[in-house]
């Protein structure tokens, strides 16, 4: 079974007046991990596809997605696939993979239907495309890992690149995820905004009992989101992205747009957010 939501491109303008009904609307996806189900949203930031699949040890078939006027879902796109949940596998064409929780797959333009099975739970997310680049799959070990902050400020974090321009190459698409670790809970602090591509946050591995406030908006304009397990959160260009959980997390960031180096970024200030 296959579901497609659309969401439209929101100005910081506009979004100024929304209560938070409103910003959940424009800007929160939930419930995107059903069993038997693959669920998407299709986006007007950058047209990025986020959603997720959850085959439930039968098999899931993602082909022909009608929004995006192709016969095919990866006719003219590409995707990152990352699986957060217990061993699955991945078919597209004569290649099979098989991703344990962790694992990212990188499937470019032109690599056909797609079959998930077994029990894992996979993000999806996918982009416009113009060339196709090599399959791939990034286990935790071979992606290229950045140790950030301190237990003294609660943001010791490590972050795992994993599709990006200095390892597995795309067109657009840049992909990875960033876990906390024990004892830490705020993220992307100080914060920052790219008007030259959009990004998407999933939080996961939150406790049930647990959540994340995700903090957007212009940086003279917040707003806060608060984020449960497997919640998926847009951030247009002109908004920051940053959160802090009621305790540890792991978030997926995944960005379309123009230039893909990871640290291009334009900071803000501590004494500049509002």
């Amino acid at each position: 079974m296959l579901t497609v939501e659309t969401l439209y491109a929101v100005d910081p303008e506009a979004a100024k007046g929304f209560d938070t009904k409103g910003l959940r609307k424009n800007f929160h996806v939930g419930g995107q991990f059903a069993k038997g189900e693959i669920r998407l949203t299709y986006t007007h930031y950058d047209r990025m596809i986020v959603g997720g699949a959850v085959p439930a040890g039968g098999e899931l078939v993602l082909d022909r997605v009608a929004e995006c006027g192709t016969s095919s879902f990866l006719n003219r796109r590409e995707v990152g696939i990352l699986n957060i949940g217990e061993t699955g596998t991945i078919q597209a064409g004569n290649d099979s993979w098989t991703l344990e929780n962790g694992d990212m797959l990188y499937l470019p333009m032109g690599s056909g239907a797609v079959t998930f099975a077994g029990h894992g739970r996979f993000y999806i997310a996918s982009a416009p495309a113009h060339h196709a680049y090599p399959a791939a799959l990034i286990r935790p070990e071979d992606a290229n890992q950045v140790h950030l902050g301190s237990p003294e400020t609660a943001n010791h974090r490590t972050i795992c690149q994993c599709i990006h321009p200095d390892g597995v190459e795309s067109c657009q698409l840049v992909m990875g995820y960033t876990q906390l670790h024990n004892g830490s809970v705020w993220n992307t602090m100080p914060t920052h905004v790219h008007d030259r591509r959009m990004e998407a946050y999933l939080y996961y591995n939150v406790a049930k009992e647990q959540r994340v406030f995700h903090f957007m908006g212009h940086p003279q304009e917040t707003r806060h989101l608060v984020m449960a397990n497997e919640d998926i959160v847009l951030s247009p260009p002109w908004s920051i992205h940053s959160g802090v959980g009621t305790g540890s997390y792991t978030f997926c960031w995944a960005m379309a747009g123009d230039n893909m180096q990871f640290t291009d970024m334009d900071m803000v200030a501590m004494e500049d957010i509002r």
